[in-house]
């Protein structure tokens, strides 16, 4: 044990810059989940056969773009992915351009998610909004976010959980993180107790995100007031 604590000590420096890359790699990749995963996956929502604003052509191009990107293995969209990240940041290589491919997979996970909470809002809270008058600005933030919001909120928290798995591969490209660390500092080594308390360490990580997930839920779950 004071072994490894030593090495660990050896390594704060580098600990500290992995833990910073897969913090910045897991914040871009939330921010385009939100930003970008949120409205596309209400825009699937409501343009589906049968939904409030059925636009069957605008809900096939979405959902295909959805099928495509989480259809694909990640490191292979990664790769295929190179040169646009290239051409959006200027390079393939680093923490950043490793956000990229991050933010597009995150972007389809929430939309996703997203549509399938948005479908178990009852149909009763649409013809209500409809029955006032609502356009569909109020319909979608008045009505639908506001049944679905606890949801919404744990779909983020399977996503943001998502990323820190999907982080631990962005070595491939020079992202670094804590799963290039384990592999570059642990594994290739051969200290394999520095890998595995790097492991125990992104364990920790998920739980404390998935228990401040749930609480969050909970706390505006209407249906438990």
């Amino acid at each position: 044990m004071n072994d490894l604590l030593a090495r660990l000590a050896d390594y704060r420096g580098e600990i500290i810059t992995s833990i910073v890359e897969t913090g910045y790699m897991i914040g871009n990749s939330v921010l385009a989940a939100i930003l970008v995963g949120l409205p596309l996956g209400t825009l699937l929502y409501l343009s589906r056969p049968g939904g409030p604003y059925e636009r069957r052509w605008l809900h096939s191009v979405l959902n295909t773009y959805v099928n495509v990107v989480r259809s694909v293995p990640f490191l292979l969209f990664v790769v295929a992915l190179i040169p646009f990240t290239r051409w959006l940041v200027g390079t393939s290589f680093g923490t950043t351009a490793a956000s990229v491919p991050l933010a597009f997979v995150a972007a389809a996970l929430y939309a996703r998610f997203s549509e399938q909470t948005l479908l178990d809002v009852p149909e009763q809270t649409v013809e209500l909004a409809r029955s006032l008058g609502a356009n569909p600005v109020q319909l979608i933030t008045r009505f639908l976010y506001s049944e679905a919001r606890s949801g919404l909120v744990l779909s983020l928290t399977t996503v943001t959980i998502s990323m820190v798995s999907y982080s631990t591969i962005m070595g491939v490209v020079g992202g670094g993180g804590v799963g290039d660390f384990a592999i570059r500092y642990g594994y290739q080594t051969y200290e394999y107790d520095l890998m595995y308390t790097t492991i125990a360490l992104m364990i920790v990580v998920v739980m404390l995100i998935q228990g401040t997930g749930t609480l969050l839920a909970r706390s505006i779950d209407k249906r438990a007031r």
